[in-house]
C-alpha cells in the first residue's frame, strides 16, 4: 500500500512539474531563483515578493521581508565558507527560490528542490535527430532553510518529509508544526506560537484586560495562533474571546470594512488579538482609519507584525499603543556593514536586488525597469542607508542561526563520518536526510544574537520574546521596548504610553470591577460579563463570588469584606433613661431616710405608737430597698450586680406588701371577730405580726435561693435585642442572664401580696377613719395596682424595641419607685406631718374598750346602709342621732388596737 501511496504522489509530482514548465514563461534559466554552487546545497524559501492579486502569482517587492532575510541567507553562507573552523575544506551552495507570500505557489516551487530524487523515464523521449537526450543534472539539496509563513511551511513540509529532506524554518511559529508525527523533517530556531499565545495572554492579563476579540488571518499561522491562544485562555481563566473573526486568504472589496464593524458589535472589547501576516494588518489599521477609530481599538500584535515598519506606515495615529511580540533578537551590525555596502556592481547574484534598487530609491533602471512610471532614473552610485532609510528587519537573526544550524550539524556530521578528511568525503556524497536530521535536534550553539541555539523533541526552539509598544512622541513615532518574555512575563508598566500621552492604561472589560463589599453574579455562559450584587444585612464578601453570613456576634466591617465583633453596650449612668430613675430614687432614699429618723426620734409618740411602731419599720424598710434596687438595676452588669439584682428585685415589694398585708388582715379579723363575739382574735399582737411578716417574706428568700441553685448568676451578652436591620446600628448588651420569665417569678409573688392585700383593703373599707389605716392602705392598694397595671403594656410591649433594654429598666425601676412613693407618701407623710408640724396634735386619747371599739364599727356600717336606702334629709337626721346616741364624744381621733386590754 506505502509503494502504491508513493507511486501515485510521485506521478502526481511529475505532472506538477510538467504544469510549472508549461504556464512558466520562456526566461532565462534561474530568472525566478538564485544559485550559488558549492559541494554541498542548501535550499532557501524567502518571501521576496507579497501576494498577488487578480489571479497573478506575486505582487510587490518585499523590502524588508524579503530582501534583507534573503540577503541574510547569502551573508550567513558567506561567513560560513569563510570560517576555517566550521566546515574547512566545504563550500556551502544554495539555491533560493520565492515564494511570493502564498502556499500554492511556494508548493510549486519547491518542487525544484526534489527533482534531484525523482528518476524521470526517458525512453519515449528522443531528440529531431533520434538521439537519446541528455537531461541536466539537477541540484541535489539536503536541506531547506524556509519557510517564512506558517502556511507555506506546512505545504512545503509535507513534501520535504516524503524525500527526507530537513527543514529549519526561520519565522513559521504555528503550533501545528510540533506535531512531531506529522512534521518529522522541521525544525525552526523561532519558539512556537503556543509560546507566543502564552506570552500574549500574559501581557492582555497584566492589563487587566479580560474580554477581547481575536482577529486571524485564514491559513495556518493566523489560526494556529488564534486556536492556541483560545485554549490556553480557557484552561487559565480569566480571559474570555468577545468575538474570533478570520480574514479571508481573498478578501472582497470592504471585507476590513466589515471586519471593524463586526468588531465594533462588542464595544466593551477594546482589545484585539492579532494573528495576522503583514499585509493584512495594514489594512486592518486602514479600515479603523477609514471609520473614524482612532484610539478606540487596543491592538496586541503577534510577531508578524513585530516591530515592522511597512504595516503602520502612514497609520501611525490608529496604530498608536500597539503592542506586539518579537522572538528576542538583536541587530547584527555586520549585516548592517554587509547590506549597506551592497551595489548593483557587487550583488549581481542576487536576481531580484535590482528591483529592489529601483523600489528601494524610487527610481528607474533602464528601459526595462520595474517602475516604468518613475521619472528618476538610477545611477548606480546610490548608497544603502545614505540616499534611504534602513533599519535592519528582524528576523534577520534568526535567518542567520537557521543556516549556522544547518552548517554545525553538517560540521558535526562530517567530523563523524569523514574522521578529519579534507572536504567532503566518499560517507558524505550522498547525505542521509534522517541521520543529518539527528545531528540538526543535538546542535548547540551561541547564534549570532550570541543566545544559546537549541532544538527540543519536536524541533522547537525555546521561548525568548520582546515586547514592544508603538508610541508617538513630539519628535516621531517609533517601537520601544517595553518587556520581555521569557517562560514569564517581564513588564515595564512606567514605559508605557497610550493614545493622548496618557499613561493609564485603557480598559477592555465586559463588566467593570465590582466594589469591595460586591460580590459577582456572573452571566451564564460569558464569565468574564457579571453583575454586582451587594452584600446585604449581616454578610460579608467571602470571596469574589459569594457573600456569607457573620457568626452572630460579629457584623460586616465598613468595606464588608470581613466581620468585626459587633460593639456591646450597656445602660450608662449619664443615660437619660439612666438620670430619672436614679433621681426619683435618690430622692425616695432621702425622703425615706427622713421618715425613719423621725419616727425613731418620735418613737414613744402616740402618733408613733399608733402607727404600730414594728411593723412601720418592716414596711418602711421595704420601701427603702425599693428605691435602692434602682441602683443595681444601672449598674455594669457582673456577678456582684447580678447577685443583687437577683436578691432584691422582689424584696422590696415583698417586705412592703407582707407588713401590708398582715396589717389589713389583722384589721379584718378583729372587725369580723367583732361581729361574732366580743373577744379578740389569736395572732394580733405585734410579734406574732412580725412573725406573720418574716413568714411570707421568708417565701420569696426561699424562691430566691432555689433559683441561685439551679441557675447560678452570670452575665450574658444578648446580640438579638439590638440585632437592627442595618447592621451598623447593631449592638450586643451587657446584661444579667435574667429572662422575662424569671423576672415574672421573682415579682409574681410580690405581685400575689399585693392583690391580696388589696382585696384586703377592699374588705376593710368599711372601717372608721378614727380606726388605725384601712383606708389609707386601702388607697395606697388601689393606686399601686394601677402602677402596675400600666407597668405590663409598657414592659412587655417594647420586647421587640431596639430601646428595649432601656424602656425595660426605666419602666421597672420607676415603677418600683413610684409602688415605694405611694407607700410613703400616703401612710406616713401624713404622720411626719403631724408630728413636726402639729406636735399638739400628737397627744394621747382615752383609751377604749375592745366592745366600744367594735360596737362603733358596727354602728358605722349600720349608718351606711340607711344612707343607701333613705332620701339625703332623712339619712342626715338619722345619721346625726344615731352618732349622738352611740357615741358621745366625737373627738377622738386616733385609735390603737395596741392600747386596748384585748
Amino acid at each position: 500500500n506505502h509503494k502504491l501511496i508513493l507511486h501515485w504522489f510521485f506521478n502526481l509530482l511529475c505532472l506538477l512539474l510538467q504544469r510549472t514548465d508549461t504556464l512558466t514563461p520562456p526566461a532565462p534559466e534561474n530568472a525566478h531563483s538564485i544559485r550559488l554552487d558549492g559541494d554541498i546545497i542548501l535550499g532557501g524559501l524567502f518571501p521576496v515578493h507579497s501576494r498577488g492579486e487578480r489571479g497573478a502569482p506575486c505582487g510587490e517587492l518585499k523590502k524588508e521581508k524579503g530582501i534583507h532575510r534573503l540577503e541574510a541567507m547569502l551573508f550567513a553562507l558567506d561567513l560560513i565558507n569563510k570560517d576555517p573552523d566550521l566546515l574547512p575544506n566545504v563550500t556551502l551552495g544554495a539555491r533560493i527560490l520565492d515564494t511570493c507570500s502564498r502556499d500554492t505557489y511556494a508548493l510549486e516551487q519547491s518542487l525544484t528542490f526534489v527533482q534531484a530524487l525523482i528518476e524521470r523515464d526517458s525512453t519515449d523521449v528522443r531528440c529531431a535527430s533520434g538521439e537519446q537526450p541528455i537531461f541536466a543534472k539537477p541540484d541535489k539539496i539536503i536541506g531547506v532553510i524556509g519557510a517564512a509563513a506558517s502556511s507555506v511551511s506546512i505545504m512545503v513540509a509535507n513534501v520535504l518529509r516524503l524525500f527526507k529532506i530537513p527543514q529549519i524554518s526561520y519565522a513559521s511559529t504555528a503550533p501545528e508544526l510540533s506535531d512531531n508525527t506529522r512534521y518529522d523533517f522541521f525544525s525552526r530556531v523561532v519558539p512556537p506560537d503556543s509560546y507566543q499565545a502564552q506570552a500574549m495572554l500574559d501581557i492582555v492579563t497584566a492589563m487587566g484586560w479580560n474580554y477581547v476579540s481575536t482577529l486571524a488571518s485564514e491559513g495556518n499561522y493566523g489560526e494556529s495562533g488564534v486556536e492556541a491562544f483560545v485554549q490556553i485562555s480557557r484552561e487559565t481563566g480569566g480571559v474570555c474571546i468577545a468575538q474570533s473573526l478570520k480574514i479571508p486568504r481573498e478578501p472582497r472589496l470592504g471585507e476590513f470594512d466589515k471586519i471593524i464593524l463586526r468588531l465594533l458589535e462588542t464595544p466593551n472589547a477594546r482589545a484585539v488579538v492579532m494573528f495576522a501576516n503583514e499585509d493584512d494588518i495594514r489594512r486592518v489599521l486602514e479600515a479603523a482609519k477609514r471609520n473614524n477609530q482612532t484610539g478606540h481599538f487596543l491592538w496586541v500584535g503577534s510577531d508578524s507584525w513585530g516591530s515592522k515598519i511597512s504595516p503602520v506606515v502612514q497609520q501611525e495615529s490608529v496604530a498608536e499603543g500597539a503592542i506586539t511580540i518579537l522572538p528576542k533578537r538583536v541587530s547584527i551590525e555586520a549585516f548592517d556593514r554587509y547590506f549597506k555596502s551592497r551595489s548593483l556592481s557587487n550583488n549581481r547574484r542576487n536576481v531580484w536586488f535590482a528591483e529592489f534598487w529601483e523600489e528601494n530609491f524610487g527610481c528607474k533602471l533602464g528601459m526595462h525597469g520595474k517602475r516604468p512610471g518613475s521619472p528618476k532614473k538610477c545611477t548606480g552610485l546610490e548608497k544603502v542607508g545614505r540616499d534611504s532609510t534602513y533599519e535592519q528587519e528582524g528576523k534577520v537573526q534568526f535567518v542567520m542561526d537557521a543556516v549556522y544550524a544547518m552548517a554545525h550539524a553538517l560540521h558535526r556530521m562530517h567530523r563523524d563520518l569523514c574522521l578529519g578528511y579534507p572536504g567532503l568525503c566518499p560517507r558524505m556524497s550522498n547525505i542521509d536526510g534522517k541521520e543529518l536530521l539527528g545531528y540538526i535536534r543535538n546542535v548547540s550553539f551561541n547564534g549570532s544574537a550570541k543566545t544559546l541555539v537549541v532544538f527540543n523533541e519536536n524541533g522547537d526552539a525555546p521561548g525568548r520574546y520582546d515586547i514592544y509598544q508603538y508610541q508617538i512622541t513630539n519628535r516621531s513615532a517609533e517601537y520601544r521596548i517595553i518587556g520581555h518574555w521569557t517562560d514569564q512575563l517581564h513588564l515595564n508598566m512606567n514605559a508605557m504610553q497610550w493614545a493622548s500621552g496618557d499613561s493609564s492604561v485603557p480598559a477592555s472589560v465586559c463588566s467593570l470591577p465590582c466594589q469591595t463589599g460586591e460580590r459577582k453574579k456572573v452571566v451564564k455562559g460569558v464569565p468574564c460579563c457579571w453583575h454586582c450584587e451587594r452584600c446585604e444585612g449581616y454578610h460579608y464578601q467571602a470571596s469574589e463570588f459569594t457573600c456569607q453570613l457573620c457568626p452572630y456576634e460579629q457584623r460586616p466591617d465598613q468595606n464588608r469584606t470581613g466581620c468585626q465583633p459587633i460593639p456591646i453596650i450597656k445602660l450608662e449612668w449619664y443615660s437619660p433613661w439612666a438620670v430619672a430613675p436614679v433621681f426619683i430614687a435618690i430622692l425616695g432614699i432621702l425622703a425615706t431616710t427622713f421618715v425613719v429618723v423621725t419616727f425613731v426620734r418620735h418613737n414613744d409618740t402616740p402618733i408613733v405608737r399608733a402607727s404600730g411602731r414594728e411593723m412601720s419599720y418592716v414596711l418602711l424598710t421595704g420601701i427603702f430597698l425599693c428605691y435602692v434596687i434602682t441602683f443595681p438595676m444601672i449598674a455594669a452588669p457582673g456577678l456582684a450586680v447580678c447577685s443583687f439584682r437577683r436578691i432584691f428585685l422582689g424584696l422590696g415589694m415583698c417586705f412592703s406588701y407582707a407588713a401590708l398585708l398582715t396589717k389589713t388582715n389583722r384589721i379584718h379579723r378583729i372587725f369580723e371577730q367583732g361581729k361574732r363575739s366580743v373577744a379578740a382574735p389569736r395572732f394580733i399582737s405585734p410579734a406574732s405580726q412580725l412573725v406573720i411578716t418574716f413568714s411570707l417574706i421568708s417565701v420569696q428568700l426561699m424562691g430566691v435561693f432555689v433559683w441561685f441553685v439551679a441557675d447560678p448568676p452570670h452575665t450574658v451578652v444578648d446580640y438579638g435585642e439590638q440585632r437592627t436591620q442595618d447592621p451598623e446600628n447593631a449592638r450586643g448588651v451587657l446584661k444579667c442572664d435574667i429572662s422575662d420569665l424569671s423576672l415574672i417569678c421573682s415579682l409574681g409573688y410580690s405581685i400575689l401580696l399585693m392583690v391580696t392585700c388589696t382585696v384586703y383593703a377592699i374588705k376593710t373599707r368599711g372601717v372608721p377613719e378614727t380606726f388605725n389605716e384601712a383606708k389609707p392602705i386601702g388607697f395606697t392598694m388601689y393606686t399601686t395596682c394601677i402602677i402596675w397595671l400600666a407597668f405590663i403594656p409598657i414592659f412587655f410591649g417594647t420586647a421587640q424595641s431596639a430601646e428595649r433594654m432601656y424602656i425595660q429598666t426605666a419602666t421597672l425601676t420607676v415603677s418600683l419607685s413610684l409602688s415605694a412613693s405611694v407607700s410613703l407618701g400616703m401612710l406616713y407623710m401624713p404622720k411626719v406631718y403631724i408630728i413636726i408640724l402639729h406636735p399638739e396634735q400628737n397627744v394621747p386619747k382615752r383609751k377604749r374598750s375592745f366592745k366600744a371599739i367594735v360596737t362603733a364599727a358596727t354602728m358605722t356600717n349600720k349608718l351606711s346602709q340607711l344612707a343607701s336606702e333613705r332620701p339625703n334629709g332623712e339619712v342626715k337626721t338619722e345619721l346625726c342621732e344615731s352618732v349622738d346616741n352611740s357615741t358621745p364624744s366625737t373627738k377622738t381621733t386616733y385609735v390603737s388596737y395596741t392600747n386596748h386590754a384585748i
